[in-house]
């Protein structure tokens, strides 16, 4: 059971110790960087979507306050018919 547990734990340092190189390659480094690059660039598409977005927002905010503005000076207007 002792020699069991031993084996084990042999073996998880040299896993965690290859596991370590592995990570740390030169290849593994190249791979980091071009992932973390197509974040980047998914980041900048992001942001454009959500700029056009909230372009496109202020301008229906702005036709609403416009038809607002317009129905309220049309009503004012039937009130003051109503009251002459």
């Amino acid at each position: 059971m002792r020699a069991r547990i031993v084996s084990w734990f042999a073996g998880g340092v040299l896993f965690g110790t290859a596991g370590l190189r592995i990570l740390t390659s030169r290849d593994a480094r190249n791979l980091y960087a071009h992932c973390t690059a197509a974040v980047l660039r998914m980041k900048d598409d992001v942001v454009a979507t959500a700029t056009a977005v909230q372009e496109g927002a202020q301008d229906i905010y702005a036709d609403a306050k416009e038809i607002n503005a317009r129905r309220a000076a049309e009503c004012a207007v039937v009130e003051d018919a109503a009251k002459a």
